[in-house]
Protein backbone atom coordinates (compact mmCIF):
# COMPACT_ATOMS: atom_id res chain seq x y z
CA UNK A 1 0.00 0.00 0.00
CA UNK A 2 0.93 3.78 -0.68
CA UNK A 3 -0.39 7.13 0.27
CA UNK A 4 -0.19 10.29 -1.63
CA UNK A 5 -1.46 13.66 -0.82
CA UNK A 6 -2.24 16.42 -3.17
CA UNK A 7 -3.25 20.64 -2.89
CA UNK A 8 -4.95 22.66 -5.35
CA UNK A 9 -6.12 26.25 -5.49
CA UNK A 10 -6.79 28.65 -7.55
CA UNK A 11 -8.09 32.26 -7.25
CA UNK A 12 -11.55 33.52 -8.21
CA UNK A 13 -12.00 35.60 -10.95
CA UNK A 14 -15.21 37.72 -12.29
CA UNK A 15 -16.19 34.38 -14.58
CA UNK A 16 -13.27 33.88 -16.87
CA UNK A 17 -14.01 30.17 -16.55
CA UNK A 18 -17.67 28.84 -14.14
CA UNK A 19 -16.75 26.88 -11.08
CA UNK A 20 -15.80 23.27 -11.64
CA UNK A 21 -15.55 20.88 -8.95
CA UNK A 22 -15.22 17.12 -9.31
CA UNK A 23 -16.43 17.60 -12.72
CA UNK A 24 -19.61 19.38 -12.01
CA UNK A 25 -20.11 22.99 -12.91
CA UNK A 26 -20.80 24.51 -9.60
CA UNK A 27 -23.03 28.06 -10.58
CA UNK A 28 -21.64 31.08 -8.50
CA UNK A 29 -21.00 34.56 -9.19
CA UNK A 30 -17.58 33.81 -10.33
CA UNK A 31 -15.75 31.53 -11.67
CA UNK A 32 -11.82 30.91 -11.52
CA UNK A 33 -8.56 32.04 -13.14
CA UNK A 34 -6.84 29.13 -14.16
CA UNK A 35 -5.29 27.17 -17.49
CA UNK A 36 -6.98 24.45 -17.59
CA UNK A 37 -10.89 24.29 -16.36
CA UNK A 38 -9.32 24.94 -12.80
CA UNK A 39 -10.68 21.69 -11.21
CA UNK A 40 -9.26 21.89 -7.75
CA UNK A 41 -10.69 18.60 -7.20
CA UNK A 42 -9.50 16.94 -10.00
CA UNK A 43 -6.06 18.36 -9.92
CA UNK A 44 -5.70 17.50 -5.70
CA UNK A 45 -6.79 14.06 -6.51
CA UNK A 46 -4.16 13.60 -9.37
CA UNK A 47 -1.44 15.07 -7.95
CA UNK A 48 -2.02 12.88 -4.84
CA UNK A 49 -2.59 9.43 -7.39
CA UNK A 50 0.83 10.69 -8.59
CA UNK A 51 2.82 11.05 -5.14
CA UNK A 52 1.54 8.02 -3.94
CA UNK A 53 2.97 5.85 -7.34
CA UNK A 54 5.95 8.09 -7.23
CA UNK A 55 5.35 9.24 -10.68
CA UNK A 56 5.90 12.85 -9.99
CA UNK A 57 3.68 15.91 -9.56
CA UNK A 58 0.95 17.51 -11.91
CA UNK A 59 3.80 19.62 -13.53
CA UNK A 60 6.00 16.78 -14.41
CA UNK A 61 3.22 15.61 -17.22
CA UNK A 62 0.86 18.88 -17.58
CA UNK A 63 2.68 21.96 -17.16
CA UNK A 64 0.39 25.04 -17.31
CA UNK A 65 3.01 26.71 -19.55
CA UNK A 66 2.45 24.14 -22.22
CA UNK A 67 -0.98 25.48 -24.55
CA UNK A 68 -2.25 21.79 -25.03
CA UNK A 69 -4.02 22.26 -21.58
CA UNK A 70 -5.29 25.52 -22.45
CA UNK A 71 -8.84 24.71 -21.12
CA UNK A 72 -9.00 21.25 -20.44
CA UNK A 73 -11.12 19.13 -19.24
CA UNK A 74 -9.19 17.83 -16.16
CA UNK A 75 -11.61 15.04 -14.90
CA UNK A 76 -10.96 13.57 -18.64
CA UNK A 77 -7.89 15.08 -19.94
CA UNK A 78 -5.57 15.06 -16.29
CA UNK A 79 -6.90 12.75 -14.12
CA UNK A 80 -8.32 10.24 -16.37
CA UNK A 81 -4.67 10.20 -17.91
CA UNK A 82 -3.01 9.94 -14.04
CA UNK A 83 -4.99 7.16 -13.31
CA UNK A 84 -4.10 5.20 -16.46
CA UNK A 85 -0.55 6.26 -15.43
CA UNK A 86 -0.92 4.57 -11.84
CA UNK A 87 -2.72 1.65 -13.04
CA UNK A 88 0.26 1.12 -15.49
CA UNK A 89 2.05 1.09 -12.98
CA UNK A 90 0.87 -1.78 -11.11
CA UNK A 91 -1.51 0.44 -8.71
CA UNK A 92 -5.36 1.22 -7.96
CA UNK A 93 -7.21 3.40 -5.82
CA UNK A 94 -7.82 1.73 -2.78
CA UNK A 95 -9.81 4.92 -1.30
CA UNK A 96 -9.64 8.58 -1.64
CA UNK A 97 -10.38 11.04 0.89
CA UNK A 98 -11.11 14.88 -0.76
CA UNK A 99 -11.96 18.21 1.09
CA UNK A 100 -12.88 21.29 -0.65
CA UNK A 101 -12.04 24.48 0.97
CA UNK A 102 -14.22 27.32 0.09
CA UNK A 103 -16.13 30.07 1.71
CA UNK A 104 -19.16 30.88 0.35
CA UNK A 105 -19.95 28.04 -1.76
CA UNK A 106 -22.29 24.94 -0.58
CA UNK A 107 -20.61 21.97 -1.48
CA UNK A 108 -23.65 19.59 -0.34
CA UNK A 109 -26.03 20.08 -3.50
CA UNK A 110 -22.71 18.37 -5.77
CA UNK A 111 -21.52 16.22 -3.45
CA UNK A 112 -22.53 13.12 -4.87
CA UNK A 113 -22.69 13.89 -8.44
CA UNK A 114 -18.82 14.73 -7.39
CA UNK A 115 -18.17 11.23 -6.32
CA UNK A 116 -19.95 9.70 -8.58
CA UNK A 117 -17.58 11.53 -10.92
CA UNK A 118 -14.42 10.52 -9.32
CA UNK A 119 -15.52 7.02 -8.78
CA UNK A 120 -16.23 6.70 -12.27
CA UNK A 121 -12.89 8.60 -13.65
CA UNK A 122 -11.05 6.30 -11.04
CA UNK A 123 -12.64 2.88 -12.13
CA UNK A 124 -13.61 2.24 -8.49
CA UNK A 125 -16.53 1.56 -6.38
CA UNK A 126 -18.68 5.00 -4.72
CA UNK A 127 -17.93 3.64 -1.09
CA UNK A 128 -14.47 4.32 -1.92
CA UNK A 129 -15.11 8.17 -2.18
CA UNK A 130 -15.74 10.90 0.24
CA UNK A 131 -16.10 13.99 -0.68
CA UNK A 132 -16.36 16.80 2.31
CA UNK A 133 -16.60 20.75 2.70
CA UNK A 134 -14.55 23.06 5.08
CA UNK A 135 -14.20 26.89 5.33
CA UNK A 136 -11.55 28.69 6.83
CA UNK A 137 -13.67 30.69 8.87
CA UNK A 138 -13.35 34.04 7.23
CA UNK A 139 -9.27 33.80 7.71
CA UNK A 140 -6.48 34.10 4.64
CA UNK A 141 -7.55 34.53 1.02
CA UNK A 142 -10.04 31.47 0.95
CA UNK A 143 -11.67 32.97 4.19
CA UNK A 144 -11.55 36.77 2.34
CA UNK A 145 -13.69 34.36 -0.92
CA UNK A 146 -10.51 35.24 -3.20
CA UNK A 147 -10.29 31.16 -4.16
CA UNK A 148 -11.24 27.96 -3.76
CA UNK A 149 -8.82 24.88 -2.61
CA UNK A 150 -8.87 21.54 -2.34
CA UNK A 151 -6.51 18.61 -0.35
CA UNK A 152 -7.06 15.01 -1.27
CA UNK A 153 -5.71 11.71 0.26
CA UNK A 154 -5.32 8.76 -1.64
CA UNK A 155 -4.67 5.00 -0.30
CA UNK A 156 -3.10 2.92 -3.62
CA UNK A 157 -3.13 -1.14 -3.37
CA UNK A 158 -0.94 -2.91 -5.23
CA UNK A 159 -3.25 -4.54 -8.40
Amino acid sequence: MRIGFGFDAHAFDDMEKPLVLGGETVHTRRGVHAVSDGDVVAHAAADALLGAAALGDLGTFYASSDPQWMGAHSMSAILGDVARRVGDAGWETGNIDITIIVESVQISPHREAIRNNLAEVLGVDLDRISVKATTTDGLGFLGREQGVAATAIVMLVAR
